[in-house]
């Protein structure tokens, strides 16, 4: 399967001339940033690592360690993240953001609906080894009500595989009745359904719940919840009907209006640089009648720009 990337693993790549690039470019009065990004941008995150372990055998330092002490702001704060493993950086995110001074929830919901069910169990898995914690237990001490329920079902990651033929016009219509047919939502319906059927399955009962109710199921969310629980539904509903188009618009999001929402901006340019990239950009220019690199060009500045500019990977006039 071709990559739908925009980063990819450089040929001929020789982890001990990279380590001396770097090492250069922190040496001495003043740091070549440029030198930095250009290389990072420019290699696979597994490529990464080696670089990291051949730093290390070089000079007897932590990459990372140099990094943060040469670099400041956004940009070091890019740079470190495209340095960490991706199951690594995504336990950090869930982490800072249940740990952090109030809750996050912004990190759970686009984390949790967003990755595969083998990602979650990985995820579940390093984060118990990284802090010896449960991740469901800490999940639950910070949220409450039917989003934590619904969190606790994505964190199970034992979603239906393919379609179930028979239980499509069913679903669609307990889905109806739970929600626009009722004095008052059944919150747990849509909590139980949304979070165990595949996204293939959904993909139908959305179209016969449009068929039988004249709405999509969208608008009905936003009709009938609100607050976290809300957004975690529509991120679930959105990722089952396309993840690219989903963090398309999570990027648009973070950056209409005034402000940049920088944290996520960075959290979805490295996470998806090397899995689905070329589709979220594809999903931005159709959904937004502009191109993603316009965008990021004209939010952000600096090498910090430059960085993400390279990770989009191309301009989509």
């Amino acid at each position: 399967m071709a990559s739908k990337g925009t980063v990819k693993a450089a040929a001929n790549f020789n982890a001990k001339a990279d380590a001396e690039v770097l090492h250069k470019a922190m040496k001495g009065i003043g740091t070549d940033e440029d030198a930095i990004l250009q290389l990072l941008c420019a290699r696979s995150n597994a490529q990464r690592q080696e670089i990291k372990a051949t730093y290390k055998t070089l000079f007897g330092k932590d990459l990372i360690d140099d990094l943060k002490g040469e670099l400041g702001g956004k940009f070091e704060t890019l740079i470190v993240a495209l340095m960490t493993p991706p199951t690594a950086y995504d336990v950090v995110s869930l982490r800072n953001a249940i740990k952090g001074a109030g809750t996050d929830e912004k990190v759970l919901v686009e984390i949790l609906a967003s990755r595969t069910p083998q990602q979650v169990k990985d995820i579940v898995a390093a984060y118990r080894k990284e802090y010896d914690a449960d991740l469901e237990e800490d999940v639950c001490g910070d949220t409450s009500g039917h989003f934590k329920r619904l969190l606790v079902i994505l964190l199970q990651a034992n979603r239906q595989t393919g379609v179930q033929e028979g239980d499509i016009e069913n679903d669609a219509q307990v889905l109806f009745k739970a929600g626009e047919q009722k004095f008052g939502t059944d919150e747990q319906t849509f909590v139980t359904l949304l979070g165990n059927r595949s996204a293939q399955h959904l993909r139908k009962v959305f179209d016969a719940y449009m068929k039988l109710s004249g709405y999509e199921i969208e608008e009905s969310i936003k009709r009938e919840t609100s607050g976290s629980l809300k957004d975690l539904l529509l991120a679930v509903v959105k990722c089952a009907r396309s993840v690219p188009a989903y963090f398309a618009e999570t990027l648009y999001n973070a950056m209409k209006g005034a402000g940049t929402d920088d944290d996520t901006l960075i959290r979805v340019m490295v996470t998806r640089g090397e899995v689905d990239m070329l589709d979220i950009r594809a999903e931005f220019r159709k959904l937004f009648a502009r191109s993603l690199f316009s965008m990021i060009k004209g939010d952000t500045g600096g090498d910090y720009s430059k960085a993400l500019l390279l990770l989009c990977g191309g301009d989509d006039a």
